[in-house]
């Protein structure tokens, strides 16, 4: 039932543990922005220090605290005065309010660590999808392995997946299930979106998808479970239709050849499931 797929605010998680919650989502908001530049760029995310990326100055710690030091430098690099892209304090209030949520409603819990964890990772995906059109391996796939690993202490939530093993015969408990429910989340919807690009180039021969996508949607089921992962995937792919073509109209776009940034709605609607669902 739909009403088993809401949140309940946790009374239990008092101030510190909250404030606790969103300084730390600020400084994983803070990396992710190093991911989100260097990953798709095939760049280490270790190596080099942080540094400007107009003229590669390093960036003393004090310049480098998420959000404040943005503040301070009125968005410009301290070096070369260069204006700081706006994705950067962004990232790092999304991260940190999306985490502070998890923990407000799940409480300082295993289950609120795993959806921080999607949460961050979903929030890399979004902004280097719209950045540079490619979803990392190390976020989809890296992502996925974090979720499979995750179902093996935080069952989920997920009626589908236990309907469809009663039709095929299957009796699965405890751990067993909860990770057969994260692979058959995982593999099914991203088989059904590899199956709709595949049509799509032979009717139209030409590419419609990327198997970012499709990664991005193992990594989801891998999270979420078949139910939710299955819901992603329609409202992600109506939002994207709606809105890329609303765009193309606006800003007179050749439909095309215009490149949909089909991940970023993906990623969107996962977040915004995850932190509707209960998993």
């Amino acid at each position: 039932m739909i009403k088993d797929h809401v949140y309940t605010l946790s009374t239990a998680v008092s101030w510190p543990e909250s404030l606790l919650a969103l300084l730390f989502g600020l400084l994983i908001g803070s990396f992710l922005n190093v991911c989100i530049h260097r990953w798709p760029r095939g760049r280490s995310v270790v190596r080099p220090r942080s540094h400007c990326v107009r003229c590669r100055k390093m960036i003393a710690w004090y310049d480098n605290i998420p959000v404040l030091s943005f503040l301070l430098l009125r968005g410009r690099c301290r070096h070369c005065g260069k204006r700081i892209s706006l994705r950067y304090p962004a990232v790092e209030l999304l991260t940190g309010g999306v985490f502070l949520y998890f923990v407000q409603t799940l409480g300082p819990t295993l289950a609120a660590a795993k959806m921080c964890v999607l949460g961050a990772i979903l929030i890399a995906l979004v902004f280097s999808d719209l950045e540079k059109r490619i979803l990392p391996d190390e976020l989809t796939l890296g992502g996925a392995l974090i979720g499979i690993a995750f179902a093996v202490f935080v069952p989920l939530q997920d009626d589908t997946s236990l309907g469809l093993f009663w039709m095929i015969g299957l009796n699965l408990t405890g751990r067993i299930l909860w990770l057969s429910q994260a692979a058959i989340g995982a593999l099914l919807p991203a088989f059904f979106l590899w199956s709709g690009g595949w049509i799509y180039l032979k009717v139209r021969h030409r590419e419609g998808l990327g198997l970012g996508d499709v990664k991005l949607m193992v990594l989801v089921g891998a999270f979420l479970g078949l139910q939710l992962t299955l819901t992603t995937l329609l409202v992600g792919s109506l939002a994207g239709s709606v809105i890329s073509m609303l765009y193309v109209w606006i800003a007179k776009k050749d439909a095309a050849t215009y490149q949909l940034p089909f991940g970023t709605f993906l990623g969107l609607a996962a977040l915004v499931i995850a932190m509707a669902g209960r998993v």
